[in-house]
């Protein structure tokens, strides 16, 4: 008994310490929202941010500090590799660099994940 005291007395301290509460938390009542339709089509006028990596090399400071123009940096991949396409820091596709109208394009290869992505099908 006189244990059962003192766990008891340990607990109260303990939670006068942390100032414990009890909450009661009420009951929702599920009510008949309508929405838009889970209509996506507010999303398809959206942008978003595809980053391509042609290559990449790690290098020292000291020598990042050199660099001027017409310093060349080589890159990890062979000029005939595909580029990697990212949205948000995520691969999606893998593609080749082309000439459009005098800018830099890429032309998709294949989808991450698509089971019938063109290069598959070849």
């Amino acid at each position: 008994m006189v244990q059962a005291a003192t766990v008891d007395k340990v607990e109260e301290k303990q939670n006068q310490k942390k100032n414990v509460q009890e909450i009661e938390y009420s009951e929702a009542e599920e009510t008949d929202v309508k929405g838009s339709g889970g209509s996506i089509d507010i999303l398809l006028d959206m942008n978003v941010a595809v980053t391509v990596t042609i290559g990449q090399t790690n290098i020292l400071v000291k020598r990042l500090l050199q660099l001027a123009p017409g310093s060349v940096i080589k890159l990890d991949k062979n000029i005939d590799e595909p580029v990697d396409l990212y949205l948000s820091g995520s691969k999606f596709a893998t593609g080749s660099v082309v000439v459009v109208d005098g800018c830099f394009a890429v032309k998709i290869k294949q989808i991450i994940g698509l089971e019938n992505s063109p290069e598959k099908n070849n």
